[in-house]
């Protein structure tokens, strides 16, 4: 009874399928791939990442969008 068999995680992964559905799992690992890989680069430091030339304000990423953040006022 204290041992996970096969069956227990299979129940798991069906489980878990029918709540998250296949979709919104594949894109949390791309996710995770890419934050990964982001890391690694990270870490890898500067002298090994060729030089980039593109202003501050571009962003290399395509689905990022860049906007200005306004404080709320409080009345």
């Amino acid at each position: 009874m204290g041992s996970m068999s096969i069956w227990h995680w299979l129940i798991v992964l069906v489980v878990v399928m029918l709540v998250f559905g296949t979709k919104k799992i594949g894109n949390m690992g791309a996710d995770i791939g890419k934050a990964v890989k982001g890391f690694k680069d990270g870490v890898k430091g500067e002298d090994e990442k060729p030089a980039q030339n593109a202003a501050p304000s571009q962003v290399a990423d395509k689905s990022t969008i860049d906007v200005e953040a306004k404080e709320k006022s409080k009345f």
